[in-house]
This record gives structure tokens, sequence and C-alpha cells, in this order.
């Protein structure tokens, strides 16, 4: 693989994104302080893209075991500095329909059992992060372009509430979730979003609805239809994150500025 100064930045793969079609990828061992993560560098045509499949690839690891600090520490190792990220989601929200993408600008935490933080006190320091805006805007800008030059309808705003999995959500759940503002729900974006916050990185997400929320449509889950909105979802999804890395019209942001340290980490952390 030829040397490279700095990834342009990488792309977290949600259920149903294992690998990056048609692009060159070196598989990496990017060691952390939070344990091992593999990954894929790419060179050739693919240079400048790093590749994280977020469940592994053959989504082996469930959403409340993933190692979401490794996850975007090993991104910042790399020098990564735009994380670009899809997921997977039922509706909660008519607006949001299955197979309509949605771009994610807030959400809603609903996890509990979570490392949430790079800062724990003692040699881990104090610090604490401004999420009034958790998803990058010019990421996010940048991702609109990508979709209205393919001529890809997509939902501008939504808000994601992230539930602690793996079982999914009770019709009743669903109902307060929508009560609260909530238009699609998954069970990975959180804390991901925070960490790459707390490491200065510019991150955004792409939500691929392939179903309804519980008890929001008469019947049961329709397993083919939500795979089909899966897939080809994701393709859509994966093609615009891949036109914003390669992109060099996205506009500068304040995300590197928005942690508030208290009390520093012990050098290396």
């Amino acid at each position: 693989m030829p040397a490279q100064e700095r990834p342009l930045g990488a792309i977290i793969g949600g259920s149903g994104v294992y690998r990056l079609a048609g692009g060159e990828f070196c598989e990496r061992v990017i060691e952390t302080t939070y344990g091992a993560v593999t990954l894929y560098v790419g060179y050739g045509v693919s240079e400048g893209i790093v590749f994280l499949p977020r469940h592994g690839v053959e989504h082996s690891t469930p959403p409340h075991r993933i190692n979401y600090r490794a996850n975007i520490k090993a991104l910042a190792l790399l020098g990564v500095r735009r994380v670009l990220a899809t997921a997977a989601v039922g509706s909660l929200n008519e607006r949001v329909p299955p197979g309509r993408l949605a771009l994610l600008d807030q959400f809603l935490d609903f996890t509990r059992d979570r490392a949430q933080t790079y800062f724990d006190g003692d040699d881990s320091g104090v610090a604490h992060v401004d999420v009034t805006d958790p998803y990058c805007p010019a990421l996010r800008a940048a991702l609109m372009r990508a979709a209205q030059r393919r001529g890809l309808a997509l939902v501008e705003r939504a808000t994601y509430v992230c539930m602690e999995g793996p079982r999914f959500e009770t019709a009743a759940e669903v109902r307060m979730l929508a009560a609260l503002g909530g238009d699609v729900v998954g069970m990975t974006g959180v804390p991901e979003v925070t960490l790459a916050r707390e490491l200065g990185l510019c991150y955004a997400s792409v939500a691929i609805p392939m179903n309804w929320g519980a008890g929001l449509m008469e019947g049961k889950l329709d397993l083919t239809q939500s795979t089909r909105c899966l897939e080809e979802g994701s393709q859509a999804a994966v093609q615009i994150c891949l036109d914003v890395l390669r992109a060099e019209d996205v506009a500068p942001c304040a995300c590197s500025a928005s942690l508030f340290v208290l009390h520093p980490a012990a050098e290396g952390r």
C-alpha cells in the first residue's frame, strides 16, 4: 500500500454496509488504549478513504457490545478528520418513510450501559463537549449537495433516537419516542457521534429507514420489504458519502473547538 500523509476521511458502515464495492482496501489493525480495531485503508482508486464496518464484516458484534471508544480513537490515530456514517433505522414519522434516506441533525439518547466519554476523570481528565449541533453542519450541507447532484431524495433534518438494543422497541415505546420528537430509531448512533466530537472530528450520519416502528402500521414486520429498503438505501448512502469525502467544497466548521477542558488528560491518552 503506498504511503499517504493523511486520509481524507472515513466511512463507518452500519447494518447492510460491510464492504465498499469497487474499491481497493488493505486491512489494518490499530491498537488503541481502549482495544484493537480492525479497519480498512484505501489505496489506488480508494486512496484517502478509511472504511470501518461497525458490526464487523460478518455482522458479528451486536449494538450494545460495539467498542465505540476504540473505533473513534483508531480513526483519529490514523489522522482521519471527517467521518461519515450510515445507520439502519426504523421510522417514527410519516415524513421519513422506509426507503427515504434522512440526514440526522439531532439525537435523543436512551442507552444505558455504554462508555460515553474519553474523559472519566483522574488520568483521563475532565472535560465537557458542546453538542448543540451534534452532527457537523458543514458535512451535512455537503451531503445535501451530493444528494441533489445525484437526483436523490433526502430528508434534510431528522432526530435520531438511540436505544440500547439489541431488542426492538415495544409499540408503547415507539409512541413515546415519536411524541418526544423522534423521527427515526436505531441502536448505534450514540455515543459514536459524541465521541467523535470529543476528539474534534467532523461527523455526520445518513439514516436508512428500513421499516416502520412497532405498532405504527398494521401487520407484522415485512422482512422482504425491509431488506430491499436496506440494500437500496445503503448503496445510495455510501455513494453520497464517497462523493463528499472526495469533494473539495466542504466548508469550515467549529467541530474541533467544541471541547471545554477543566482538567487535562494525562499525556498519551
